[in-house]
């Protein structure tokens, strides 16, 4: 227990009176921005018509889709009896409480808006919002270490840490750390790779790589993340909810991606050579 690595970073980054910022906020901020500096980047290299008022537009439909889908997702998913007893709890975000898959089902809906407003196709959205979205997984994921929650089973290996608490003080696998560089740093270089070609790949790639990838790294990673004390374990010790609701992810990934290559329909109608 010497040589463990002990926790002990305040989650509020700053306070002025009694207002008080946290890193959890921050990390919400900074994703949001570096996605939309990173799809406007890519919208160019792809020729893509896709000025500020277009992308602030879609930002903002994302920003609320988000929230309220990450938010409501938690409540349903991994909070449903607390829910039921106390339907404004839904409200008392700072009470922590906000669950990636639900979050993702927001943003998939926010496509529907933001196509509307700017008149761009709703995949090419998602594609250039999937590009994006491990940004904002890399600093989420480091915002949950750093709020010393969502920690990984007990290990005996050096980096182990002690977050003390309700996860005792047992080392324990910073899988907060694990999932900011697969599901954040990997999955990001593995997209922005497939985004450097051209014409760009057909609509539908880009999002059905991010489903298929991050459902197989979270289900990976729930082997060695400790399941959320409310809920436990599904299935005997095997099972998690983190599993059971990113299975759905990589069928839905896998057949999208299959789909977007036998259908081939190109960004927001650039034409593709036919090979």
């Amino acid at each position: 227990m010497l040589d463990a690595i002990y926790h002990a970073i305040d989650p509020v980054a700053f306070s002025v009176g009694p207002f008080s910022v946290r890193w959890y906020g921050i990390a919400y901020i900074l994703g949001f921005f570096f996605a939309a500096v990173m799809m406007r980047r890519v919208s160019k290299r792809w020729g893509i018509a896709f000025d500020l008022d277009s992308i602030l537009t879609i930002i903002t439909c994302l920003m609320v889709c988000i929230i309220v889908g990450a938010r409501l997702g938690y409540c349903l998913f991994y909070d449903l009896q607390a829910t039921l007893a106390n339907p404004l709890s839904i409200f008392m975000i700072q009470n922590g409480g906000m669950s990636f898959h639900g979050g993702l089902v927001g943003a998939l809906l926010s496509a529907i808006p933001s196509s509307y407003l700017t008149k761009i196709p709703i995949l090419t959205i998602a594609d250039l919002g999937a590009i994006g979205a491990p940004i904002g997984l890399f600093f989420g994921r480091c915002a949950n270490f750093i709020n010393g929650e969502l920690w990984g089973a007990p290990t005996d290996l050096p980096w182990g840490v002690v977050f003390g608490g309700q996860a005792g003080m047992m080392p324990r696998h910073p899988s907060q750390l694990y999932e900011a560089l697969l599901e954040g740093v990997v999955l990001f270089a593995i997209l922005l790779v497939l985004s450097r070609k051209k014409p760009p790949r057909p609509q539908g790639t880009f999002l059905g790589v991010f489903l298929l990838c991050y459902g197989i790294v979270r289900i990976a990673m729930e082997f060695i993340r400790q399941p959320d004390v409310q809920i436990g374990y599904l299935l005997g010790d095997v099972l998690t909810m983190g599993q059971l609701l990113s299975i759905p992810l990589v069928i839905a990934g896998a057949i999208l991606l299959a789909w977007s290559q036998l259908r081939k329909c190109p960004q927001q109608g650039l034409k593709y050579d036919t090979e």
